[in-house]
């Protein structure tokens, strides 16, 4: 299945900023350049708890807080200040694999019924309208990478209908607290395991995929240097895409035997 978003069969939508925090640190420029090698006997690499500040945060989940982290980075590569993003014209997709098998074993752990609420599938997403101000609609997906380029497409879309004049996608994976899970499924997910937090602004369409970077090359590109992120290697492919100054890009996925792709202006 192959999701591609562009109006009129030509225009494709712009990318104007996208934010990555991994646990190889904040941007592309710290993936390294073998994630297996750099990894060496550790299965997961786990990325910091950013320090958000706020009376609302101090029960707030770890995924909570990547999100919302993200964001802030996305806003800072494009240039863009909360202002351009809080109201009703804004659409936010989220899309995750990993990140509710953290909060739901916190919250059976021992996380009291204070932690109830978190273990929501619209935690992470609500506790980012808060803080950005966002008021428009919203999607959530549970999959992959490719389910993630199906985030893409669906923000696409919903630019391409005149509902949303921008739309962030935004994607958290968190291994840690479930690591021995994880473990379970030694032969079918590949190591490392590496958690991330990206997101991605997107506008209505401009430009056109000519000369656009190859998605498969991409999706490769990201399995070498950052490993297993799931949802959010599409994000990372754009990052890096974004990066090389290319003027669009094509980017993959693959999640339980689907792919999709999808083309996107830089």
């Amino acid at each position: 299945m192959q999701r591609r978003a562009c109006a009129g069969g030509r225009v494709l939508t712009r990318v104007l900023g996208v934010g990555v925090l991994t646990g190889w640190g904040a941007g592309v420029e710290a993936l390294p350049e073998d994630a297996r090698r750099a990894a060496g006997d550790r299965h997961v690499i786990t990325l910091p708890t950013p320090a958000v500040s706020g009376e609302r945060f101090r029960r707030a989940t770890r995924e909570c807080l990547l999100a919302v982290a993200a964001v802030d980075a996305a806003l800072r590569d494009g240039g863009l200040g909360r202002a351009a993003i809080a109201g009703p014209r804004t659409a936010l997709v989220y899309v995750t694999a990993a990140a509710y098998g953290a909060s739901n074993k916190t919250f059976i752990t021992g996380g009291g019924p204070l932690y109830f609420p978190y273990t929501a599938p619209s935690a992470v997403p609500a506790e980012v309208a808060i803080e950005f101000g966002l008021t428009g609609g919203y999607v959530i997906l549970v999959g992959g990478s490719a389910t993630a380029v199906d985030a893409l497409w669906q923000a696409s879309m919903l630019l391409a209908g005149g509902r949303a004049d921008r739309a962030l996608v935004l994607a958290v994976e968190t291994f840690e607290e479930c690591e021995d899970l994880w473990a379970r499924g030694r032969w079918t997910t590949p190591r490392p395991l590496v958690e991330a937090a990206a997101c991605a602004v997107l506008s209505r369409g401009s430009g056109s995929a000519r000369g656009s970077e190859e998605g498969a090359m991409l999706e490769r590109i990201v399995a070498r240097r950052a490993g297993e992120m799931l949802a959010c290697a599409p994000l990372v492919a754009l990052a890096l895409a974004r990066a090389a100054a290319a003027p669009s890009a094509r980017v993959t996925g693959q999640w339980r035997g689907r792919r999709a792709e999808i083309a996107l202006a830089i």
